[in-house]
């Protein structure tokens, strides 16, 4: 299921080192030959494609990045220090946009290819450069070159891992603001989501991406409501979250029958889903009480055959459980492709 990720920074690459003036001091002579040295180069900025990154959520923090510039000659003839080249990491797939003219700078398709996007600036002449037969005591150098700077946009098409499911209104979209930093809009009303809603999942240096699915209904494969539109992208992520909101039933019996009708048209649209990673969780449950929560897990266990993970996005009860959950289930299907 791919979307777009964006974000724009702002890159610079080292500014070049300015040439000095200097002149050998000697016993014997208070104005010895010229002996100053060259500015280094400022560093040059480069992207690279990594497989260890599938997102932009590194970025979002930082805004800034640069090279370093160059270091001033000095006397002696000793040139300046060029200033190392920057190289910034981002996943495959990453498109690198003049924000000024909308275009492409670098696309990004390579793992390890360096991407040359910013030169660093030259460095500096110092005035040991313009000694000549005629002029034996030059007094002038040159400073180092600008550095160059641009505000770019990354672009990246991400493919969704997990896929939220259910029916409308089931918690999908509070669940994913919650989980992620997405901030979708949300009503107390059905079919809140039209669109769906891209998150990314953090947990220490993994990262993982998940999809509001607009809420499904009977008869969705059909083409019913929203249907197959959003069908058909649930049959790309890899594993799907199913959600059940079982504060709105009076009975166990009710919430069995609305994941059986959700599974149903899951399996109808294509088969291909009955082997996928299935987590099934009971959503709301702060409007429950502790008895009724058992009553309900109870009841989906025996239908389901699998465990079954209550939780509330409001009180934040299991999220943290459910979140290990998404990234244990992630790197089973990386260990068995």
């Amino acid at each position: 299921m791919k979307f777009i990720d964006e974000v724009e920074i702002t890159i610079e690459s080292g500014k070049g080192g300015d040439g000095v003036i200097s002149f050998r001091r000697e016993k014997f002579a208070a104005l010895g030959g010229p002996d100053g040295g060259n500015g280094g180069d400022g560093g040059h900025l480069y992207f690279r494609g990594t497989t260890r990154l599938n997102t932009l959520v590194h970025f979002r923090g930082k805004k800034h990045y640069k090279a370093p510039d160059g270091e001033p000659g000095s006397k002696s003839q000793r040139n300046g220090k060029c200033g190392e080249d920057l190289i910034i990491d981002v996943p495959i797939g990453t498109v690198v946009l003049d924000t000024v003219t909308n275009t492409i700078i670098a696309d990004v398709l390579e793992e390890g290819k360096l991407l040359k996007v910013l030169t660093g600036g030259r460095g500096g002449l110092g005035n040991h450069y313009f000694k000549s037969s005629i002029t034996q005591t030059p007094r002038h150098q040159t400073d180092g070159k600008e550095a160059e700077a641009l505000t770019v946009k990354l672009e990246l098409k991400l493919l969704a891992d997990i896929a939220l499911v259910g029916l409308p209104n089931a918690g999908k979209s509070t669940l994913i603001s919650v989980l992620s930093s997405a901030k979708p809009k949300i009503a107390d009303y059905p079919f809140t989501t039209l669109e769906p809603n891209l998150g990314v999942v953090k947990r220490g240096e993994e990262s993982l991406v998940i999809a509001d699915i607009p809420g499904l209904i009977e008869d969705a494969a059909e083409g019913k409501g929203l249907g197959i539109k959003f069908l058909k992208h649930i049959e790309r992520t890899s594993a799907y979250l199913h959600l059940i909101d079982c504060s709105m039933f009076l009975e166990e019996y009710e919430a069995v029958e609305s994941y059986a009708l959700i599974k149903a048209e899951l399996l109808k649209f294509s088969e291909k889903l009955r082997n996928k990673i299935e987590i099934v969780c009971l959503t709301k449950i702060d409007a429950m009480s502790d008895e009724e929560i058992e009553k309900f897990v109870n009841a989906m266990e025996e239908e389901t055959q699998r465990k079954v993970l209550p939780i509330s996005s409001v009180s934040g009860k299991n999220i943290e459980i459910l979140k290990d959950l998404l990234f244990k289930a992630m790197n089973s299907i990386k260990e068995n492709e």
